[in-house]
């Protein structure tokens, strides 16, 4: 019995030195930094009332995962695309919130599964001077534009890098202005996004849009390699919210509120400025 008794007295001891070490790996990283593509509503784009913040669906589904995990989360303005790209690769900023899968970027970063939202991306010309397309073949021959680092999917990139002609710009806004003074043919860019900010620079009616889709990717958030958050905890829980977020449809009623709330927002006046400085 008296074996027992101290066998029981041990065990308990184990347990109550290995609490604030389990608690501690759990809730090691109480803040993470995220942050994504600022030309992209209603998915992310530039908070009029502080820019240096991004609100929009993305940003909405992050911020209710965080708060599901118990930690906070900051969704920042650090550039464009492609600036924001580099910010997460070398760790300096935790998250993507929002990005497509390809092989460059799996080499620094990992994916959250599933993907939260699929959207196309098409091939953007100027309205009445729509070609012959009905399939990636029919893009070459003709100068395109497109953004720096961005993808439409692996394999269309591939595609892409060998045949086609595709001038990279920083920016929408530079890319559909380079198109609409036939400095180039067309502009590859997501459908719903490149619509969105088409109307906030009064191109909507400038621009028109070519049949079938380039691709239609899946959305991701990605978790920096040299991230000091990426740790297996957290992968893992960000996966199981996640799975559990897209099977109650969250992510569509989201998209739908960021929709409206970007529309009106064109209505006021836009304190932010040149979205490409």
């Amino acid at each position: 019995m008296h074996e027992r008794c101290l066998l029981k007295s041990l065990l308990l001891w184990c347990v109550l030195a290995l609490a604030p070490t389990l608690g501690l790996a759990a809730g090691k990283c109480e803040r993470l930094v995220a942050t994504g593509n600022p030309e992209y509503p209603p998915y992310l784009w530039r908070n009029p009332q502080n820019p240096q913040q991004l609100i929009g669906a993305n940003a909405d589904l992050l911020r209710h995962l965080a708060k599901e995990l118990g930690v906070t989360v900051d969704i920042i303005y650090t550039g464009p695309w492609s600036r924001a790209q580099d910010e997460v690769r070398t760790g300096r900023v935790d998250l993507i919130a929002g990005a497509f899968l390809t092989m460059p970027r799996l080499d620094s970063m990992d994916y959250v599964h599933p993907a939260f939202y699929f959207t196309p991306s098409v091939v953007w010309v100027r309205r009445g001077e729509a070609f012959p397309y009905s399939n990636w073949g029919d893009l070459q021959g003709r100068t395109g534009g497109r953004l720096v680092n961005n993808s439409h999917g692996q394999q269309f990139d591939a595609y892409a890098k060998a045949n086609l002609a595709l001038e990279e710009v920083p920016s929408l806004a530079q890319a559909f202005q380079k198109l609409l003074l036939n400095r180039t043919d067309y502009v590859i860019y997501e459908h719903y996004p490149g619509l969105a900010l088409a109307e906030t620079l009064g191109m909507e009616n400038d621009l028109e849009v070519l049949e079938p889709p380039v691709s239609s990717e899946g959305l991701y958030l990605t978790l920096s390699h040299n991230s000091a958050c990426n740790e297996p905890w957290l992968r893992g829980q960000l996966a199981r919210k996640m799975t559990e977020l897209v099977a109650a449809g969250l992510p569509e009623q989201l998209l739908r509120h960021n929709l409206e709330l970007w529309k009106a927002q064109q209505m006021q006046p836009d304190p932010v400025g040149d979205v490409n400085q």
